[in-house]
């Protein structure tokens, strides 16, 4: 049976560890601290759009108070984002024993990246929803909500440009997978019709792909788990 490659775990979230069990992608050991990262990721005039909002005392609006109605929504979204990952089509296990060599991974790409988009759509609606809610709360409650809506604008093109590398790692691990497939049904003398390869291979690719999305799917709810934190509390 074909094995997903494993290399020596690396610290960070699930989604990071993941891509890098799964492909020759390098994660350090040891990753910078942030304030070093986010002087690589922010121009100075984002870092003075920042510092502004930083600085400044925005006033309390009149937003609707927090309710647990917020919360099943944004449970019930999450949930509904989850079970469209796990029941795709293109992840599914097939019942075919043998697959043709020649399958495209294009196919596999446009359905990472549907998911991707709906995700992002998802999480972005909900921080404005949530932000809304904050900016309702308290004067301290408003500050963080403009910095919140700050950090969307000026960090948001380093996140998509990081994440967009997702399906591309992903697109070595399918081809690593095929090849050794292909060489173990060579060097075992399978006698398979020509242009076919045992199919163990892509269901193995289609788990890690779709437990891929599913880490990914954390990492974009992480603002709005912290946006809700901050809502319990005030």
């Amino acid at each position: 049976m074909v094995q997903a490659l494993h290399r020596t775990p690396v610290r960070g979230p699930t989604f990071i560890r993941l891509l890098a069990s799964l492909t020759d992608a390098a994660a350090p050991s040891s990753p910078p601290p942030l304030p070093d990262r986010l002087s690589q990721w922010l121009d100075w005039n984002q870092a003075i759009a920042l510092s502004t909002v930083l600085d400044g005392r925005p006033a309390q609006g009149d937003g609707v108070p927090f309710g647990s109605d917020d919360e099943d929504e944004c449970a019930q979204l999450r949930a509904a984002l989850a079970q469209a990952i796990a029941g795709e089509q293109a992840f599914a296990r097939q019942d075919a024993t043998h697959v043709e060599v020649g399958i495209d991974y294009a196919i596999f790409r446009q359905r990472y990246i549907a998911h991707q988009r709906a995700i992002q759509a998802a999480t972005g609606r909900l921080r404005g929803k949530l932000r809304d809610r904050l900016a309702g709360a308290s004067a301290g409650m408003a500050r963080l909500a403009a910095l919140d809506a700050s950090m969307e604008i000026v960090l948001s093109p380093r996140e998509h440009e990081l994440l967009a590398a997702a399906p591309r790692l992903l697109e070595v691990h399918f081809e690593r997978l095929r090849q050794a497939a292909e060489a173990a049904d060579g060097a075992q003398g399978a006698q398979l019709p020509s242009g076919e390869a045992s199919a163990a291979w892509l269901d193995v690719f289609r788990k890690d792909m779709q437990s891929v999305l599913l880490a990914e799917l954390d990492v974009r709810f992480q603002p709005v788990e912290g946006l809700l934190a901050a809502l319990r509390a005030s």
